[in-house]
C-alpha cells in the first residue's frame, strides 16, 4: 500500500490501521514523493489525498494512472461535486471526504482489492449492443467506433450494465456488486455512483444509462 498524505499526524493513523489489517504501507507526503514511491515500490492501492504540496493529488493520480493501472482511494476535504468529478475523471476508484473513520477506510480498501481480483478472474469476452462495444479481455470500450478511455470502477460498473441490457439496477445493488461494499446506502455511496454515471455519460453519450428516479440506472444502448 501507498499513502500520500502531507498531515503526518493522518498519514501515520492511516498506516497504522493498514499495517494493523496486515498491509506493508509505504509513506509520502507530497505530490513528487508520491509519484516517485509509486515508481519505486508498485503498490497494489494507493490512498491519496486531494491537496499535496508540490503539486496536488489529482496530478499524482494522472501521473500513477498513465504509467500503470492501480486502485486509487482519493481523500478530499472538498465535497464539491466537480472536484469530485475531476478526480474521478483522472483514474480514481472511489473518494472519502474528510472527516472519516478508519473503519469504512479499510472497508474501502478491501472492497477496492476485491473488485481487482474478481475482474481478473472474470474470463475475457466480447459484448456488443448497438453501437457500444466492449473487450472485456482486453478491458476497451468504443461506442460507433470511437475509444473511450475509462477508469477501472467506470469499465467493471459499465460491464455490469452491459451483463444486463435495461434492466433497471438500483444504487445499493450497484455498491455491492460493483464496489463490493459492505456498507450500504450511505449518502457518500450514493454520490459515488452518481458520479461515475456522470462521467460514463460525459464520455460515451448522454443517452447512454438512463435515470430511473427514485430507484437507480438502466442501459440504453439497444441489443
Amino acid at each position: 500500500m501507498l499513502v500520500v498524505e502531507d498531515d503526518r499526524t493522518i498519514a501515520d493513523a492511516i498506516a497504522a490501521r493498514l499495517r494493523a489489517e496486515g498491509f506493508t504501507v509505504e509513506l509520502a507526503h507530497d505530490g513528487p514523493a508520491g509519484v516517485a514511491a509509486d515508481v519505486e515500490h508498485e503498490p497494489e492501492l494507493v490512498v491519496l489525498d486531494v491537496m499535496l504540496p508540490g503539486f496536488d493529488g489529482l496530478e499524482v493520480c494522472r501521473r500513477i494512472q498513465a504509467r500503470r493501472p492501480v486502485p486509487v482511494l482519493m481523500l478530499t476535504a472538498r465535497a464539491d461535486e466537480t472536484d469530485l468529478l475531476v478526480g474521478l475523471g483522472v483514474g480514481a476508484d472511489d473518494y472519502l471526504t474528510k472527516p472519516f473513520s478508519m473503519r469504512v477506510l479499510t472497508a474501502r480498501v478491501h472492497a477496492l482489492l476485491r473488485r481487482v481480483e474478481r475482474a481478473a478472474r472474470t474470463p475475457g469476452t466480447r459484448i456488443v449492443l448497438g453501437d457500444l462495444e466492449i473487450d472485456v479481455d482486453e478491458r476497451r470500450v468504443s461506442r460507433a467506433g470511437v475509444a473511450a478511455q475509462l477508469t477501472p470502477i467506470e469499465f467493471d460498473l459499465l460491464v455490469h450494465f452491459a451483463k444486463r441490457p435495461r434492466a433497471v439496477q438500483p444504487r445499493e445493488r450497484l455498491l455491492a456488486e460493483v464496489w463490493d461494499w459492505d456498507v450500504h446506502g450511505s449518502a457518500s455511496g450514493t454520490r459515488a455512483v452518481d458520479s461515475h454515471i456522470k462521467a460514463l455519460r460525459r464520455k460515451l453519450g448522454a443517452d447512454l444509462i438512463r435515470t430511473v428516479h427514485g430507484v437507480g440506472y438502466a442501459l440504453e444502448v439497444g441489443s
